[in-house]
């Protein structure tokens, strides 16, 4: 078997919080610690975070960095999310990795 399991795929997020300017980034900081402390392989970018895993956990965790970045006092959140899926799965590696050293 692959690297990747059967159900192994990739969602991006970029959360946008209706925040004042000044707390953009403490509120998305919020969203990747939830990320980092739910065990996802994940990679932070400049735009948006990279999660590699179980569809259904990473839509979760979609749902749930909408209902903090609320609860951080947003007055809303649009988001973007990406995903990649394939029944053979797919990895943040396959894609990237022969781009780093």
């Amino acid at each position: 078997m692959s690297q990747a399991s059967l159900s192994t795929a990739n969602v991006s997020l970029q959360v946008l919080p209706s925040v004042p300017p000044d707390d953009v980034y403490p509120v998305v900081d919020k969203v990747i610690e939830m990320i980092a402390a739910s065990g996802v392989t994940y990679e932070v970018g400049p735009m948006e975070t990279t999660m590699e895993g179980d569809l259904d956990t990473l839509l979760d965790l979609v749902k749930k960095a909408q209902e903090l970045c609320i609860e951080a006092g947003a007055g809303s959140v649009m988001s973007i999310v990406k995903i990649h899926y394939k029944p053979k799965g797919v990895t943040i590696h396959e894609k990237v990795g022969k781009y780093r050293g």
